[in-house]
């Protein structure tokens, strides 16, 4: 299965499972994604979560092939119903949400962890905003994440870069919240969770909530104006240039349209 669920002593991991592919979304672990959590959501056996990727890498961002292949109002469609309901799922979610992130963070898999409560990250792990080098902009909502952790000047860096952020300078600028070995991964996720799922987690989830009370404009203005511009520039020149230098495995030659 893309998305795999394992429940044991309170603990729930899920966990991105296509490693061949360093987990790149598809449609259906957009759906599952979904899914998963709604059924974590009601799920009192589940008190704590660690969401982490199969393999050498975290999440490498949504799966190219499906790009290009959308208009306008599909584009906007599609990313609200599957980016937007899967970062909301996972945001919202009454119970602890900690990423454990080894090798690629990126795009899409960026925003997945910023949308988590904690990230425990492998030493390898290396976070980017990938989204220009296809002509994009940032989705998920990376903007609205990392303008709360990092303020507009440190998000725009990384936003207009695309730069590669180690595990440790993401540590450093208050991304992270531990970094570990790569084989000390699992535990140091693990416990921590196990720690979060034996205390009092009806009052941590009403923290959660009076942290998202202190964001304002909301998640959901901000997704409302990325949806729009999102679609805007899936219609790009740009964009198309740079999916086909994706798939061509050389540098985009970019135009401003």
């Amino acid at each position: 299965m893309s998305v795999a669920l394992l429940i044991h002593d309170g603990i729930a991991t899920v966990t991105l499972n296509r490693p061949d592919k360093l987990n790149a979304l598809t449609d259906e672990m957009y759906a599952r994604l979904i899914a998963v959590f709604a059924e974590l959501a009601g799920d009192e056996s589940a008190r704590a979560v660690v969401l982490t990727g199969a393999g050498r890498g975290f999440c490498s961002g949504s799966d190219v092939g499906g790009m290009l292949k959308t208009d306008m109002v599909e584009g906007r469609r599609r990313l609200q119903q599957r980016h937007h309901r899967m970062i909301q799922s996972i945001a919202y979610l009454e119970k602890p949400v900690i990423a454990a992130v080894r090798g690629p963070v990126a795009g899409i898999g960026f925003s997945i962890a910023l949308a988590c409560d904690l990230i425990v990250a492998s030493e390898t792990a290396r976070f980017s905003q990938i989204f220009k080098n296809i002509g994009l902009i940032p989705d998920g909502g990376s903007v609205f994440f990392l303008t709360q952790y990092l303020g507009i000047a440190r998000a725009k860096e990384l936003v207009y870069t695309a730069r590669m952020l180690p595990a440790q300078e993401a540590k450093e600028w208050g991304i992270v919240s531990r970094v570990v070995t790569d084989g000390e991964l699992e535990t140091a996720a693990t416990g921590l969770a196990a720690e979060l799922a034996s205390s009092a987690t009806y009052a941590l989830g009403l923290a959660k909530k009076m942290f998202q009370a202190m964001y304002v404009p909301t998640l959901e203005m901000l997704l409302e104006t990325e949806s729009l511009s999102q679609s805007l520039a899936r219609l790009t020149e740009d964009h198309r240039e740079g999916v086909t230098a994706f798939r061509d495995k050389r540098k985009p030659k970019f135009t401003g349209r």
